[in-house]
């Protein structure tokens, strides 16, 4: 009969050290669950680096489409609709600065166009859905996301306390996040860390603009002449719209809906430690100063633009 190997006692000892540090982030707010997780990857390394990238994404897509049913369809939309024409200009202008500009720093083509993507849409869900399109290698690939995020660990601990500084309501520091923070984790980390209402407007606006995935990938299989690869659509957005509309048109007992809201957001917390816990050394390592200088630029562009758009 086959036995299954037993772990060596270290890795069993901090793998048991790491849930504990996982379960007790719940206790914490969204940036000092990501602080807590980045700590513990850089200081004892992270145990479960497999099950930690696979869960802390089921976390996010439940988590997210769990706030759906704290909020109205009729005011998301509302609230979508102010930041649309923006991000067609925005989406576009991006991935043409973050390809001239990659150019001229002698990036690869494919990590240039993935970072400007990663910061352009959605971070990581825009880099794993379009790569397979570039013919990326995983070299580029590695780049390109922890490029992305370490930018948008930053980020998370930076908006709040610059939206308040910089006399922001709820509704303009939603919209300036959902634009200008990379991945849907960090946009809904730093809402919630805001206000209840920066949480809704800031999370509608961002899955509208995430949807932006579907005919980025389009384009990019013009762009690199590949029509045989398979374009990854993010479907988790659309069952966070059926629970706004569930929440907005079924009689359902708000102990519930309230219930499940607690929930998702105590599942945001949980993943963005998981999150932070992927920012190993070695990762930190794959960032070149190039990739970081694009990446910086590009950020700096859309976080100046976005924020003049909504205080002009």
């Amino acid at each position: 009969m086959a036995t299954i190997p037993a772990l060596p006692a270290p890795t069993y000892s901090k793998a048991i050290l790491f849930t504990v540090a996982a379960l007790l982030s719940l206790l914490s707010s969204p940036a000092i669950s990501l602080f807590a997780g980045l700590s513990f990857a850089l200081l004892l390394g992270n145990p479960l680096p497999g099950a930690t990238k696979k869960l802390s994404k089921q976390l996010l897509q439940y988590s997210v489409i769990g706030l759906g049913f704290g909020m109205n369809l009729h005011e998301s939309l509302a609230s979508g609709r102010e930041g649309m024409l923006f991000t067609v200009i925005s989406v576009s202008l991006i991935m043409l600065l973050g390809w001239f500009i990659g150019r001229r720093l002698k990036l690869s083509d494919g990590t240039a166009y993935l970072i400007a993507a990663g910061t352009a849409i959605c971070g990581g869900s825009a880099i794993a859905a379009v790569s397979p399109l570039t013919k990326s290698s995983e070299s580029e690939i590695s780049v390109a996301l922890a490029t992305i995020f370490v930018l948008n660990a930053v980020a998370l601990f930076i908006f709040p306390p610059l939206g308040h500084y910089l006399g922001l309501n709820d509704q303009q520091f939603g919209i300036w996040a959902a634009m200008a923070i990379h991945d849907t984790s960090s946009v809904v980390g730093a809402g919630a860390a805001y206000s209840e209402e920066a949480l809704k407007i800031a999370t509608t606006v961002k899955l509208t603009r995430a949807l932006w995935i579907i005919p980025l990938a389009f384009v990019t299989t013009l762009v690199f002449r590949d029509k045989t690869a398979k374009i990854q659509i993010p479907w988790f957005i659309f069952f966070f719209i059926l629970a706004m509309i569930a929440n907005t048109y079924l009689a359902i007992p708000a102990e519930i809906t309230g219930g499940i809201v607690w929930l998702s957001k105590k599942a945001l917390v949980l993943t963005l430690f998981l999150i932070g816990a992927a920012l190993s050394r070695e990762v930190l390592g794959t960032v070149g100063m190039r990739p970081m200088a694009l990446g910086l630029i590009l950020w700096a562009i859309i976080g100046s633009a976005s924020l003049a758009a909504i205080t002009l």
